[in-house]
């Protein structure tokens, strides 16, 4: 054949390939229906464990879909809403779609499950057989707690020191925030049992705190010369800021961005609800101890931080704390405690030059995560586990302490009593700029994420290739 007739051939199949420019089609395995339904079930399974376990709905969407893709079923369609998952698998040319759908129970943080999850989901689609990923999974789903409730109950009592620590408190403030949060939690724990709502749950864990604390002003009435320096308010801000611990900012604020409008407006609906109960547990505290004469006047400042050596000894402090009581293991529990140092030091060094308070929160936070999330995939820990120990340092917890005893203690009075809501609306401010700062360190996160992925896939063909070259010989010659 001439080079003129090639280039003509050539232009014709541009135009209208001929049959032996297309390529073969690629035959499609045969789906039964009951091993599309076992598939389905071990993904939602999975997809609701995850979303109990804390994950925002994109990361469970994205398992489910991992899941089912690896065994051959798909497409899929994955709808999830707060307390709620469907999953549809449709084939072509079917009569009936094959649907399933779980309810979701409430959130219960638990950090091992979660990276044992995400373990599993890693395994599946490197090839684990469907038996045994439905075994694995059973098994991860019915594993009880990493640690029993003294131990949550301590961890939660520690990370109320930990806030004491940030502002300098001294040895008697410490002890008495350990002794005050953890009767707060017991309280908790109790009512859990009794399967309370988890709203009166924090009335009563709020108001248990507000009284103990209030109790505190009887020391200066002592001989005890310690009892003259401890600082209530210090003692109800470490409290708070437990208190606040578990709710899902940074979940709330990704399920909104995502486009996950119902599960992040039932997660922005319990956060409010669980701030509320916070908030009138306080009152009713505050209330109780003015009547028997404990009463508390409001602080004319904000609260100082301690020495900066102090407060990152606070801020890892917390970190182990929250990550203890929410389930997590040794490798969680040190990366938490790295990141949460990196996020306060950028929110020390931000103030310093100048930041307002809600600017530097949300600066911290988007570091912090956005180092979590890296951090996450090299080390394989769940991201949501180590950002939430990030920010939980920057909580206001003691703003919110403030505007509430400035409202409680205004009576009739109309000045104070909008000091206090200026001091509750600029607590609110930090908290949306941390879910802000830390939704947007994880998005920013995710290319970064998704090229070191490629690198380590394309350093993982380039070892296999020099470990066998018959490999890259054998596939040139059928090309």
């Amino acid at each position: 054949m001439t080079r003129r007739a090639r280039v003509q051939q050539a232009m014709r199949e541009l135009v209208r390939p001929t049959v032996a420019a297309v390529e073969p089609t690629e035959t499609l395995p045969v789906i039964g229906d009951a091993w599309a339904v076992r598939v389905l079930d071990l993904a939602i399974r999975i997809g609701e464990t995850m979303l109990v376990a804390g994950d925002p709905a994109s990361e469970v969407t994205l398992a489910i879909t991992r899941v089912v893709g690896a065994y051959g079923v798909a497409p899929v369609h994955v709808d999830i809403t707060y307390n709620s998952i469907t999953v549809a698998f449709h084939r072509s040319g079917a009569d009936r779609p094959i649907t399933l759908l779980r309810v979701v129970r409430a959130a219960v943080p638990d950090h091992t499950r979660l990276q044992r999850l995400q373990a599993l989901v890693a395994d599946i689609r490197a090839g684990l057989p469907l038996d045994a990923a439905l075994a694995s999974a059973r098994e991860i789903r019915r594993a009880p707690q990493r640690y029993g409730p003294l131990v949550v109950v301590a961890s939660q009592a520690s990370l109320a020191v930990g806030v004491a620590v940030m502002f300098g408190g001294g040895l008697a403030v410490i002890a008495l925030a350990f002794i005050a949060a953890a009767l707060a939690a017991l309280t908790q724990l109790v009512l859990a049992r009794a399967r309370v709502p988890f709203f009166f749950r924090q009335i009563a864990g709020a108001f248990v705190l507000t009284a103990a604390a209030a109790a505190t002003t009887l020391l200066s009435h002592t001989a005890w010369g310690a009892g003259e320096q401890v600082r209530p308010s210090v003692i109800v801000a470490s409290g708070i800021v437990l208190m606040l611990a578990g709710l899902t900012v940074v979940g709330a604020a990704q399920d909104a961005i995502d486009g996950f409008a119902l599960t992040a407006g039932g997660r922005i609906l319990e956060l409010v609800t669980q701030t509320v109960g916070v908030v009138v547990g306080m009152i009713a505290g505050l209330e109780f101890a003015r009547l028997i004469g404990w009463g508390m006047s409001p602080p004319t400042e904000a609260l100082p931080l301690g020495p900066v050596g102090m407060q990152f000894l606070g801020a890892a402090m917390i970190a182990v704390a929250v990550a203890l009581f929410n389930g997590a293991g040794t490798r969680i529990v040190a990366v938490s405690v790295v990141l949460s140092l990196v996020a306060w030091g950028v929110y020390v060094g931000t103030t310093v030059v100048g930041f307002a308070p809600a600017a530097a929160a949300g600066t911290a936070a988007f570091a912090g995560s956005l180092v979590g999330i890296i951090a996450a995939y090299r080390l394989h820990v769940p991201s949501v586990a180590i950002t939430t120990a990030a920010i939980l340092p920057m909580v206001p917890g003691a703003a919110v302490f403030r505007g509430v005893l400035s409202v409680v203690a205004a009576g009739d009075d109309t000045a104070p009593m909008l000091t206090g809501f200026s001091m509750l609306a600029a607590a609110a401010t930090i908290g949306i700029s941390l879910a802000v700062g830390a939704s947007l360190g994880i998005y920013a996160g995710q290319p970064l994420r998704a090229t070191l992925a490629s690198a380590t896939r394309a350093r993982g063909r380039l070892t296999s290739i020099r470990q066998d070259p018959t490999t890259a010989r054998e596939g040139s010659s059928v090309r």
